[in-house]
């Protein structure tokens, strides 16, 4: 397949066909970036590169797998990892984590994760530092359509997770975890906003003794 001569814009919504959005992802001046495909149309966004968004990036990451560690749950992260339903739908969420039966169902040597052969993770999370709109709207519902049973927003400029329950093809907001049963999001928000003036490891020692009550 050729490379496209156009490049695509990014941080938007561009109408296009699955192979034209395969061929935009395998372009080499796209390989470092992100993409959605969602009805029809495809999204490649800038892989991110500031502070803000790379901090709380890494916080929540660390932050789930200390509370699953202290509730002794099996859970696995995945960190910018790639689900597809061919043809169809693509997402690339910051974070991601299969949770409980599902932890190990993904074999090692898997690199695009097909949706048509495993089941969707458990929890998906989008890091938005510019990308609000979206990730409360067309992401939204994209999680949604890929049925994963959790969907959380880090907002990154309004310090705070926006955290939605997914069932039956919709959402709602929630203040507590279902698949992380225990875990307040109110919790998670004073985290952040501590780690604003603190670092990280004197907030995640402070998170690590509320998780132990």
């Amino acid at each position: 397949m050729s490379k496209l001569k156009t490049k695509i814009p990014t941080e938007t919504w561009v109408k296009a066909t699955w192979d034209s959005y395969i061929q935009a992802l395998e372009n080499e001046t796209e390989r470092k970036e992100k993409g959605y495909y969602h009805n029809g149309e495809l999204r490649i966004e800038m892989s991110p590169v500031g502070n803000d968004h790379a901090n709380d990036h890494s916080f929540i990451t660390v932050a789930i797998c200390f509370f699953a560690t202290t509730k002794n749950m099996t859970l696995t992260v995945k960190d910018n990892c790639t689900y597809r339903k061919t043809g169809v739908k693509e997402a690339q969420p910051d974070v991601s984590c299969y949770i409980g039966e599902n932890a190990d169902v993904v074999p090692w040597g898997t690199s695009i994760i097909d949706l048509d052969r495993y089941p969707p993770p458990t929890l998906a999370i989008e890091v938005a530092n510019t990308s609000i709109v979206d990730d409360k709207g067309r992401k939204r519902q994209l999680y949604e359509e890929l049925q994963v049973a959790e969907y959380w927003i880090v907002d990154v400029v309004n310090v705070q997770v926006i955290a939605f329950a997914i069932a039956d093809g919709s959402s709602e907001k929630i203040r507590e975890s279902r698949v992380l049963p225990g875990l307040e999001i109110s919790l998670l928000n004073e985290a952040f906003r501590m780690s604003r003036r603190m670092n990280q490891i004197q907030v995640l020692n402070w998170l690590l003794t509320q998780f132990q009550q």
